[in-house]
């Protein structure tokens, strides 16, 4: 089947947060639990929101209550918020990642979201920063703060995607883009497609390894592979 929606993950397949995360991290987490930021456990290899706090509070020997984590999740949301001019000055978005979106936005009948271990709004937030919100509908995206398990998100995107468009969206016309075996393990485990980017820590053999049937190096080779992955007719006519 035709793919019809496009999730994408978000640090070091889009953008280049250059260690804004584990930055706000230290700035929010003593004003939470009280003592400062020792560890701060797998924040970069595609793990989700939840579970990156709940291991962190772990480590330092701390509960993790729901009010700690609804504490925390509030603090980091509030840090990026406060902290939206220094991203965007220190970041970067990543070579091909703005092209890549355009290029897909022009197929109309495809739809792009993501599918992120950010919160909802820490996601908003990075993308707005850099100027690529306009290219996603955040409605029938899949967010860190939705469930721990980041393949248990698919089926989240999905599900708000089939409840907005009217009509289901099978496995099969879901595509993931991500730099990560836990993105590739996320599309494997629920039928859904992935194109795995080797612009974060993994490298194009790791990624095919992990299982990822395509790799790229960076997303300035998507345009090449465009029409191999998606529908022909998809394409937005001339004139």
């Amino acid at each position: 089947m035709p793919v019809r929606l496009v999730l994408w993950d978000i640090d070091q397949t889009l953008i280049d947060a250059r260690g804004m995360g584990r930055l706000v991290y230290q700035r929010v987490f003593p004003t939470v639990t009280g003592v400062p930021l020792q560890e701060l456990v797998a924040l970069q290899h595609g793990r989700t929101e939840l579970e990156t706090i709940h291991d962190t509070l772990e480590r330092h020997g701390l509960a993790a209550s729901d009010e700690v984590v609804a504490g925390l999740l509030a603090a980091l949301a509030a840090g990026f918020e406060a902290a939206r001019a220094e991203l965007a000055g220190r970041g970067r978005v990543l070579p091909g990642a703005r092209e890549a979106l355009g290029a897909l936005a022009a197929r109309t009948a495809l739809r792009q979201s993501v599918l992120t271990g950010n919160t909802r709004a820490i996601a908003q937030i990075k993308v707005e920063a850099f100027g690529l919100d306009p290219f996603f509908d955040f409605r029938l995206g899949a967010f860190g703060d939705d469930h721990r398990d980041r393949a248990a998100l698919v089926a989240v995107a999905r599900d708000r995607a089939a409840a907005l468009l009217g009509h289901p969206i099978e496995p099969d016309q879901v595509l993931l883009i991500g730099d990560t075996p836990n993105d590739v393990d996320a599309a494997l485990t629920t039928g859904a497609r992935i194109l795995a980017v080797a612009s974060g820590s993994y490298s194009v053999d790791d990624l095919r390894a992990a299982g990822a049937p395509t790799v790229v190096a960076s997303l300035v080779d998507l345009t090449g592979l465009a029409d191999g992955l998606f529908d022909s007719t998809d394409q937005v006519p001339a004139g």
